[in-house]
């Protein structure tokens, strides 16, 4: 064996390793977890605050993304720094707020020097430290139990386990809250309006239908329907025929050359048209509109308002 397989051999032995370590820092918080938990979820849904997170360091790193799923998930939530915090930013904490201070030894600097105002100021205090007997997780009202057995860092100094199991911590705060509060799908996509579920859950059809609508008369040949489909980009053309709207497709097309072949040419608008076309309402949320799209197997919709046609939304 090459030594460049070797060492291929001893990367993935080392990652595996890793992932070993970690894993077990996971499994291991199910043990740690108490009632301050549980205290900790009440105290969040009762207050009328925020939840503003702490931390310095890594540790920060980590707070900075569970103040961002608690905010994106129904929790208002924002991070602190703590020597922005110490240098004029504790101004920005209310006497509701809740506080959630994490580090890992429980004896950061930073972190420790702004319990005396928090004290002071009335917050609720959540430390989240792996040191039960720590200056921040005795001093906290709750404290939330990260110990870690061992680094997976080769020299077991870098905040590794330590690490992903605070932000596993912070991810469990999350999602009882969450639960707690009955969020939806819909509650989500309010605060991700840019992304592909907010677009299904908030935008409705009329939003993002085509309203410019290819028409072919009823007795149409098929050259003027392909050249209509083709004009339109849609992939389509309606035919209003005996007061009803049908629907031409480029499939519908493909499927009655395989049908007639030459002898397609002779066919009308009226040979070829889908009658009673799927059809939805103005108003009707895009996500119903795909659902409904999936489920029939087809690849655009009619939009009407009341009984005028007024578009035609695609996927």
């Amino acid at each position: 064996m090459s030594a460049e397989a070797n060492r291929a051999i001893d990367h993935r032995a080392s990652a595996l390793r890793v992932f070993a370590i970690e894993a077990e820092a996971i499994r291991n918080l199910a043990d740690q977890i108490d009632e301050d938990f549980a205290r900790s979820v009440e105290r969040i849904l009762q207050s009328h605050g925020r939840t503003i997170v702490c931390g310095m360091g890594k540790s920060g790193i980590i707070g900075r993304k569970i103040a961002a799923t608690l905010a994106s998930t129904g929790t208002p939530s924002f991070f602190m720094h703590p020597g922005e915090a110490y240098h004029g930013d504790l101004g920005m904490v209310a006497v509701d707020d809740t506080f959630v201070a994490i580090s890992f030894s429980g004896e950061t600097d930073e972190v420790v020097k702004l319990l005396p105002f928090l004290k002071d100021n009335g917050n609720f205090i959540v430390a989240i430290t792996g040191n039960p007997d720590s200056t921040l997780a005795t001093s906290a009202d709750c404290h939330l139990n990260v110990h870690v057995n061992e680094e997976a860092c080769t020299l077991r100094l870098a905040p590794t386990s330590s690490t992903t199991a605070t932000l596993a911590m912070g991810d469990a705060l999350a999602v009882a809250l969450m639960d707690a509060r009955g969020f939806k799908p819909e509650n989500f996509a309010r605060f991700h309006p840019g992304g592909s579920l907010g677009r299904r859950l908030l935008s409705r059809v009329e939003h993002e239908m085509a309203t410019d609508l290819p028409v072919a008369q009823s007795n149409a040949t098929v050259m003027e329907i392909i050249a209509a489909i083709t004009r339109s980009r849609l992939g389509l053309v309606v035919v209003c025929h005996e007061g009803r709207w049908a629907i031409i497709t480029d499939g519908d097309v493909r499927r009655a050359v395989e049908r007639h072949g030459q002898g397609v040419f002779a066919c009308v608008a009226t040979d070829l048209m889908s009658r009673d076309p799927a059809q939805v309402a103005v108003g009707t949320r895009v996500e119903d509109a795909l659902l409904l799209m999936e489920r029939r197997r087809i690849s655009a919709l009619l939009v009407f308002d009341a009984d005028k046609l007024v578009g035609i939304f695609k996927k």
